[in-house]
């Protein structure tokens, strides 16, 4: 009697990631969570010096860049194994576009919404009749309040672009659309 040998082959697909593209990417990610974090915990810091609420956005964006920068080690590591695979980037990148979407608009919101948005007390000037060093110190405090949360917005807006980006990058990798 004949017997038949079932010899199984296993090949392993190598995805072809551009280089340039994925470490710019990695870098702008890395400071805008970087900036996004450290922003919003100081400003966590000021709320609990004056012992004022904190709004929900505060802790939320904290764990949200806390999140992706994890994510970007986790990046690393398989990028170090060679074993980056696309479905995990459009996995995580789109949770994450998900929550960074929902920082930018309450962040635009509490910047630029109705009365009593942040943006409402940026213009205000101190009295140059008489300068008062407590006048003055309240003023330097509400424009860093101000820059500060301005520069989470531009931050919030460059990481959510960057995000969809990478979802369209790696669906392009997966597809092996790069020369």
């Amino acid at each position: 009697m004949a017997t038949t040998e079932i010899i199984t082959v296993q090949r392993r697909r190598k995805y072809h990631w551009p280089e340039a593209q994925l470490n710019f990417w990695l870098f702008i990610m890395l400071v805008s969570s970087s900036v996004i974090l450290g922003v919003f915990a100081y400003l966590t810091s000021i709320q609990n010096t004056l012992r004022l609420g904190i709004p929900w956005i505060l802790p939320f964006m904290i764990t949200v860049s806390a999140l992706c920068i994890i994510f970007i080690i986790i990046l690393l590591g398989l990028i170090s194994q060679r074993q980056l695979l696309p479905g995990i980037v459009v996995l995580g990148s789109f949770i994450l576009f998900v929550l960074w979407l929902t920082g930018l608009i309450e962040t635009s919101i509490q910047l630029y919404g109705p009365s009593g948005a942040v943006n409402s007390y940026c213009g205000s000037r101190p009295n140059t009749q008489s300068i008062d060093s407590m006048q003055t110190a309240v003023w330097l405090a509400n424009l860093s309040i101000c820059t500060d949360f301005r520069a989470a917005f531009a931050f919030e807006i460059v990481g959510t672009i960057f995000l969809l980006w990478m979802m369209v990058m790696a669906y392009q990798v997966n597809r092996d659309d790069f020369d």
